[in-house]
């Protein structure tokens, strides 16, 4: 099969998947490593793909893909790390939940939770949890992103500056291999920083895509975040700094969502 052929699978499977692998790639095809790597190669030449150790990743930029495009991006582990973060939220507490994907699928899990308030800036979320009734929800104000649902800006802020929350769940576009958590909107971050402020504990939650990510507006350095949730191991750098901050790190692929080796109570 020549690349003119398989091109469109790579770059079909990178903005389902977040990336792409050279042997995942090699199982996919029934190629050889060298041919595929060659392919990747020339896609990076070409500026359609973005090489890095062992696959590629979608171009940077500094506008974010679609949103519904990230919906579709690493969602069976999207939905593991929802049923992971849900599962470490009580009832009867108040929480912020934020703009994204993943804290979407964060929402339906806690469709089951009672006495929950819930004040988030998404109306997506809104509309989930309007179905059930033990929940009480607050939506910000804020100017409407059509895309993705989203309300940003001043009024937004201006909600968040009311309340004192247990917990905040919070995605990012980008997790540095620092540790640093990244995005593209800097109404966006405005509101981010907001919500860190008043709040008790802070939950990260990010697949592994958002490790090869890059974004351009800073949010907070891992040090501020309580809890991470992710699906893979975390890059080096980025686990070191968790463990001297204290980040819990949890693995939504372990069956019992187990904390790693770096957690320090």
């Amino acid at each position: 099969m020549a690349l003119t052929i398989r091109k469109p699978e790579i770059i079909a499977i990178a903005r389902r998947e977040g990336k792409v692998t050279v042997d995942g790639l090699v199982e996919y095809f029934g190629v050889t490593p060298q041919t595929i790597r060659r392919d990747l190669t020339d896609l990076a030449e070409t500026g359609e793909l973005e090489r890095v150790h062992g696959g590629a990743i979608l171009p940077s930029t500094t506008v974010n893909i679609a949103y519904n495009e990230r919906r579709m991006l690493n969602q069976p582990s999207k939905v593991d790390i929802a049923r992971a973060c849900a599962a470490r939220i009580p009832n009867d507490c108040a929480i912020f939940l934020s703009i994204g994907t993943t804290t979407e699928a964060v929402a339906t899990e806690l469709l089951s939770h009672e006495g929950l308030l819930v004040i988030t800036n998404n109306i997506n979320i809104a509309t989930i949890l309007s179905a059930n009734d033990k929940v009480d929800v607050i939506v910000t104000g804020g100017q409407l992103r059509p895309s993705d649902g989203g309300l940003v800006g001043n009024l937004a802020q201006n909600t968040i500056d009311q309340f004192q929350f247990d917990y905040a769940i919070i995605g990012c576009s980008a997790l540095r291999n620092n540790g640093d958590l990244m995005d593209f909107d800097m109404q966006e971050v405005s509101v981010s920083k907001a919500i860190i402020q008043h709040t008790e504990h802070v939950i990260l939650v990010a697949d592994s895509s958002k490790f090869d990510r890059k974004a351009p507006a800073f949010v907070a350095p891992i040090e501020h975040i309580s809890t991470l949730i992710t699906d893979a191991d975390l890059p080096p750098d980025c686990k070191l700094r968790c463990e001297a901050a204290g980040t819990e790190v949890v693995y939504s692929s372990s069956p019992t969502f187990s904390k790693s080796s770096v957690t320090i109570d």
